[in-house]
């Protein structure tokens, strides 16, 4: 709820849409970008960490499915938007809450913005490979930002029928790709030494869980889309389970078909040789040249699916804060036709122009500073919103009346938190493999993290300060589903 001021400049919209469980999926296993992981970053794993990598995608997915627990059971019993922040509010207290929107704000966008970096380098070879057009990269960065903006103006449901056609197809080429591995019997015939305890848990372990626990990233953005889902207690935890599932077996199956490709024994040094290629010599050894060729171009709609999808997580996002009274109440505004949250829309599109163009005017490298450098810090936010969210968990039902297991609402989520502060630790004491930075800029990278939540906490101070209607409502039920129970206890974290 929000002051008089800001309820008349803005009169309450709501989100509309028909989400299924299926439509949801899309959307979370989209912004994972399936296609552009296995290529482009599962052969660095490998080559980094050993042929364990396989047994990493499966512990991480593991790990973030008993972190999965705690987020859908909150999904479930608090009706509030924005996720992250609202079970972080509801559970450590407002001033977290809203430090923790920020960073979530910040980190969703660093992680979308960071990605227009790495589908103009994609685009750029693609396009000089099979037609000879040499065209500078911010061109492509540009068209696709339009291109963005333009589908995620629509209607909630036209983004899911994309997503959902996209993420089809570049599941598609891999899965031909891993079916023709195992079918040929890879190298020198099929075995499971990735899987073994030697190689799944080795001094390369760190390594390969800082990048499998990367690749997850956007799964937990199911709960954003609660407004638009058709039943949103049942529909959004089905999709944050089949989306972990999915992208565990299917990471882990894919990386162990690249790893029995080029053979087990000597997969580290061939794939050392050119790691950016092996998935696409694979796809043309094992298939035929037309597989790499559509793989290619599927990798450009692959980043593609991947920014649409984080778009409509930050603009659900920076709605959901305006109607909250934390961010101006223009960002609350949804489109007279599409419902869509159009004004946050088209602010997000300018924040990503304003990046790209700052990268382009410096001359900087697409992919090694657009791409990491932006991204590096959004992946760290994420994975630290995610271990304060698991905090959140007990803390809020251990105040609250509801029937909800013991080993749910508190054990899980427990050991989630151990779980997800343990993937933060390897990520930062890593980040050299996932930057491949100068010390003076991983530094800079790590340390934005920290500071986004100390702006956020001053923030909080000022919505305090200022509009304390809204603060003291930051949250709290929308009317939207059925109203929560009162707590039985103590009242709700301040």
């Amino acid at each position: 709820m929000t002051d008089s001021s800001l309820t008349a400049a803005a009169p309450p919209q709501a989100l509309r849409g028909n989400l299924g469980t299926g439509d949801i999926a899309f959307f979370v296993i989209s912004a994972a970008a399936p296609l552009t992981v296995m290529a482009g970053i599962a052969p660095v794993a490998i080559m980094s960490g050993g042929i364990g990598a396989p047994a990493a995608y499966l512990f991480a997915g593991i790990a973030l499915a008993v972190f999965s627990v705690g987020f859908t059971t909150m999904a479930r019993n608090v009706d509030a938007g924005g996720a992250f922040y609202a079970y972080i509010t509801r559970g450590i207290g407002k001033r977290t809450g809203i430090a923790s929107a920020c960073l979530a704000v910040f980190a969703y966008n660093a992680l979308q913005i960071g990605l227009y970096g790495l589908f103009a380098t994609a685009t750029q070879a693609t396009v000089q490979s099979l037609v000879g057009l040499d065209i500078p990269w911010p061109v492509y960065a540009f068209a696709a930002i339009a291109l963005v903006a333009l589908a995620g103006y629509r209607n909630i449901d036209f983004g899911a029928k994309l997503l959902g056609v996209l993420l089809v197809a570049e599941t598609g080429i891999l899965a031909l790709t891993d079916a023709a591995v195992v079918v040929q019997g890879g190298a020198h015939g099929l075995e499971l030494s990735s899987f073994a305890p030697t190689n799944a848990v080795s001094p390369g372990t760190g390594s390969l869980l800082a990048f499998a626990f990367a690749a997850f990233i956007g799964f937990e953005s199911t709960a954003i889309y609660r407004d638009e889902a058709r039943d949103p207690k049942r529909t959004i935890p089905r999709a944050t389970y089949i989306a972990v599932g999915f992208l565990a077996l299917f990471y882990a199956f894919t990386c162990w078909t690249i790893v029995e490709a080029v053979g087990a024994d000597q997969a580290v040094q061939i794939i050392a040789k050119d790691p950016t290629s092996v998935v696409f010599n694979v796809a043309d050894q094992y298939v035929g040249s037309w597989a790499a060729n559509t793989m290619y171009v599927l990798i450009i709609s692959s980043v593609f699916a991947a920014l649409l999808a984080f778009h409509n997580a930050i603009n659900r996002y920076t709605f959901s804060l305006a109607r909250e009274g934390i961010l101006p109440a223009r960002l609350g505004r949804t489109h007279p036709k599409h419902c869509s949250p159009h004004t946050a829309g088209a602010v997000q599109t300018a924040l990503a122009v304003l990046v790209v163009a700052a990268f382009a005017i410096a001359h900087a490298d697409p992919y090694l500073q657009l791409l990491i450098w932006v991204n590096t810090p959004g992946v760290i936010g994420i994975v630290l919103l995610q271990a304060l969210t698991a905090l959140a968990v007990p803390l809020y039902f251990k105040r609250t009346a509801y029937k909800e297991s013991l080993v749910r609402t508190t054990v899980v989520p427990a050991v989630s938190a151990v779980l997800m502060a343990g993937a933060l630790y390897l990520m930062i004491s890593k980040i050299v493999l996932l930057t491949g930075a100068s010390a003076t800029v991983n530094s800079v990278l790590v340390g934005c993290v920290p500071v986004v939540l100390v702006a956020g906490y001053a923030v909080a101070a000022v919505v305090r300060s200022k509009r304390r209607e809204a603060y003291d409502n930051l949250a709290q039920p929308r009317g939207a589903l059925t109203p929560e129970p009162p707590a039985n206890t103590a009242s709700t974290a301040s």
